[in-house]
């Protein structure tokens, strides 16, 4: 800002459009200015409000959770993602019992932000989450269903 207005003046100096007022005002600003850098100024650093519930979550006693959520496609389609699963786990055995109980199709999708996300065709989030439970791959409370 200081830049600004020493070139501001400057340039009202080199047109000869200098008004007594306006040089005198500008001026009083930089004389702030100069105030204002004489001042021992500390300067806050980013605030993470989130900080905490990541520490928290980051501890020893986090819970994994397993999301089960509903995509829409287009009209009736929709499709069931299942993330979180633990990696221990084969992603390609689960998906084929999957897709041979509830008689649909589904694919493994490598995500780069979420890792490896299971993919079925149509609204299998209870069917899902069942099978998950019953199988002993994930307890009932480690469940999160998501959608409408």
């Amino acid at each position: 800002m200081f830049l600004y207005l020493l070139s501001l003046f400057a340039l009202l100096v080199d047109g000869r459009d200098v008004h007594f007022g306006l040089s005198l005002w500008l001026l009083g600003l930089f004389d702030q200015l100069s105030f204002m850098s004489d001042l021992d100024v500390q300067i806050p650093t980013t605030f993470d409000p989130f900080a905490d519930a990541n520490a928290e979550d980051s501890g020893a006693g986090a819970k994994e959770y397993v999301h089960i959520r509903i995509q829409q496609r287009n009209g009736r389609k929709s499709l069931t993602t299942v993330q979180g699963l633990k990696k221990e786990f084969s992603y390609n055995k689960i998906l084929k019992d999957l897709k041979k109980e509830f008689c649909c199709n589904g694919t493994v999708v490598q995500d780069p932000e979420l890792g490896q996300v299971i993919q079925l065709q149509g609204d299998q989030r209870k069917n899902v989450s069942t099978f998950l439970v019953q199988a002993g791959i994930v307890k009932k409370e480690n469940i999160k269903i998501h959608g409408f």
